[in-house]
């Protein structure tokens, strides 16, 4: 997945954030038609037993400054499926501890070639629909200032077979809307990930319009959309 999310100011995307029992979450929600790696994104998290939503820097791995943090040299705005169960890497105590929801309304890919782009595509939701993202986050507090920061990632799965066209080598995790495997989710005192690993396969919980555009920035579709249909529910 590439590192691009259009978290528009959708009426679907909000009503997903109420479903999930954000209180009053409005003007607390950091919307943007183009979010790139390293920008603040809204994150949806459980604290003290109430779902709350906050900023966080899309980039799991922070370094500490002389007054705050900045993005560490290490590429984490996405986390890498395989990495979730590996002891000491950036992933592991988040996927246990600190998992968190990023609601979207689409997100863009880029497929390269000789580290080259080949050409760039957006991909939405459906009119009345928004994205679920399954994402980790830290919390990060600067020992000199007080500041307390929040990170976040978006987990990635392997490419799935009706996207390949569209990007070859990744997919996000995109969660199907089920109040019970949400709630598990969110919930940081839920550590049997074991009951996770089959969200850690590429599927498609909804359908999705993608069309090709010109380039990120401007998002002008260039050709027709097509529509991506989903899997069949997971028993």
């Amino acid at each position: 997945m590439c590192g691009r999310l259009n978290i528009s100011d959708d009426p679907f995307v909000m009503e997903l954030i109420n479903w999930l029992g954000v209180e009053n979450p409005r003007e607390k929600v950091n919307w943007g038609r183009f979010k790139r790696a390293t920008d603040p994104i809204s994150i949806i998290r459980e604290e003290q037993g109430q779902r709350v939503i906050n900023d966080a820097t899309w980039w799991l791995l922070l370094d500490k400054t002389d007054t705050g943090f900045k993005p560490s040299r290490y590429t984490s705005f996405n986390t890498r499926y395989d990495k979730l169960d590996v002891p000491r890497s950036a992933g592991y105590v988040p996927f246990r501890q600190s998992r968190c929801i990023i609601p979207a309304k689409g997100f863009g890919e880029t497929e390269f070639q000789n580290k080259k782009p080949v050409h760039y595509y957006d991909l939405e939701a459906l009119d009345g629909e928004a994205i679920a993202f399954g994402g980790l986050y830290r919390q990060w507090v600067h020992p000199n200032t007080g500041e307390v920061r929040l990170s976040c990632s978006v987990i990635t799965l392997p490419p799935h077979d009706r996207l390949r066209h569209i990007h070859s080598k990744a997919m996000p995790l995109i969660l199907p809307r089920h109040e019970g495997l949400l709630t598990a989710w969110l919930d940081p005192n839920y550590q049997q990930v074991e009951n996770f690993q089959f969200l850690l396969n590429p599927h498609l919980p909804q359908d999705l319009n993608a069309y090709p555009i010109d380039k990120p920035s401007l998002h002008q579709a260039i050709g027709q959309s097509e529509r991506i249909q989903a899997d069949q529910q997971r028993a």
